[in-house]
C-alpha cells in the first residue's frame, strides 16, 4: 500500500518551522541585550568568559537558523512548483528531503532549548 504525502501538509509544516525559527532569531536578539547588560555590570574574568561563550553559541545558532530558513524556503519552492504542475503529492526524493529538514529542526530544537536553559541559569546568577 502506497502512502500519499499531500503538499499542503508539508507546506503547513514549513510554515510552522519558519515561525519557530523567526521566533528563535528574535529571542536571540533579546538574549544579546541581556548579555550586554551583564557585560556593563561585571568585570570578573570568569563571568566575562562565560558571557563570551554564550555570545559565540548564539552566533552559531543564528547561522543554523538562517540555514534552516533557507532550506525550508528552497523546499517550499519545490512544493510550489509541484502545485503549479497540478500535483497534489510530492515524490519520494522530495519527501526524503523534507524528512531531513524535519530531523535538522528536531536536533536544533533540542540543542537550542538546552542552550536557553543554561543561559537562564547564567542570567539568574549574574543579573
Amino acid at each position: 500500500m502506497k502512502k500519499i504525502i499531500n503538499n499542503a501538509d508539508l507546506h503547513f509544516e514549513h510554515e510552522t518551522w519558519q515561525k519557530e525559527l523567526l521566533f528563535w532569531k528574535d529571542e536571540i536578539k533579546s538574549f544579546q541585550k541581556r548579555l550586554s547588560e551583564i557585560a556593563s555590570r561585571w568585570t570578573d574574568e570568569q563571568v566575562l568568559a562565560r558571557l563570551e561563550q554564550f555570545q559565540n553559541q548564539f552566533f552559531i545558532h543564528r547561522e543554523k537558523i538562517n540555514d534552516l530558513l533557507d532550506e525550508t524556503e528552497g523546499h517550499e519552492h519545490i512544493i510550489a512548483m509541484n502545485v503549479n504542475a497540478d500535483h497534489d503529492a510530492i515524490d519520494m526524493k522530495g519527501y526524503r528531503h523534507h524528512e531531513e529538514i524535519r530531523e535538522q529542526m528536531e536536533s536544533e530544537r533540542l540543542i537550542y532549548n538546552d542552550l536557553k536553559k543554561r543561559f537562564f541559569g547564567f542570567l539568574s546568577r549574574y543579573m
